[in-house]
């Protein structure tokens, strides 16, 4: 069954993009920034709604109550292309750090950047760096909650991998609160895409990191806060091979 739920679902999932992205080109064409951040707005919902729907995945986000009404960095797991949707309608002016590559993806591409997401090429080193670093200072200048995946890409849940070192040059110049963000999306949504497994997706946000948190003791702060909420929130916290073997434990 999670081969016939995952089909449909990338069935949906193409046709829906080629769909809004053909109704997309009078944004691109008057360069309508805010109208493109709705409109992306929208079609994540459509997408999170046909993995509801299709795949029987329930999702449920804890701790809403501690995101800031102003500007944010959001310092998430990353397991799943999932978690690269629900912060769209998570929080009020979302603004991804996404790699170069995307902004490749025709009529995705174009309207990542013209929504204000913030592409970084990572073999291009340290002007990357600091574009990347000058991007996410405007972007939060003007009040948008900044999402960044300190694991560099995608892991399995549970699994321990070093976190980047860019999320140090970010914090260094931060000014908002910087929040630690757990999931078990990896569960639901691996790394095949042809597979989707029902049950209950959790995101969990924690509260902010201390604001004296600049340097090198950030990264082991941010993987200290992973590790706490997914016990509190009995998430997975050691490798999980087989999202099959533990699913039946999150329905």
């Amino acid at each position: 069954m999670s081969l016939v739920r995952g089909s449909l679902f990338n069935l949906y999932l193409l046709i829906l993009t080629l769909v809004m992205g053909v109704f997309a080109f009078p944004i691109r064409l008057l360069n309508r920034r805010d109208a493109a951040l709705g409109y992306a707005k929208l079609w994540s919902r459509a997408v999170l709604w046909g993995l509801e729907r299709l795949c029987g995945i329930r999702i449920v986000i804890s701790g809403q109550e501690n995101l800031p009404d102003g500007p944010a960095l959001i310092a998430s797991q990353h397991q799943s292309f999932f978690d690269g949707f629900v912060w769209m309608n998570t929080v009020p002016l979302p603004a991804y750090v996404i790699k170069k590559e995307l902004t490749s993806i025709p009529l995705v591409g174009p309207m990542l950047i013209l929504s204000g997401m913030i592409p970084v090429d990572r073999s291009g080193g340290s002007q990357a760096l600091r574009g990347m670093m000058d991007a996410v200072a405007k972007a939060q200048g003007a009040g948008r909650q900044i999402i960044i995946f300190p694991q560099g890409t995608r892991t399995k849940p549970g699994q321990a991998v070093p976190l980047q070192n860019g999320v140090i040059a970010l914090a260094r110049q931060a000014t908002c609160p910087i929040l630690p963000v757990v999931t078990n999306s990896g569960l639901f949504w691996p790394h095949s895409p042809w597979r989707k497994y029902p049950g209950t997706l959790r995101v969990a946000i924690g509260k902010p990191l201390a604001a004296s948190l600049k340097g090198r003791d950030l990264i082991p702060a941010i993987s200290g806060a992973w590790e706490a909420l997914c016990q509190e929130h009995d998430l997975p916290h050691e490798a999980v091979e087989n999202s099959v073997d533990v699913k039946k434990d999150n329905q």
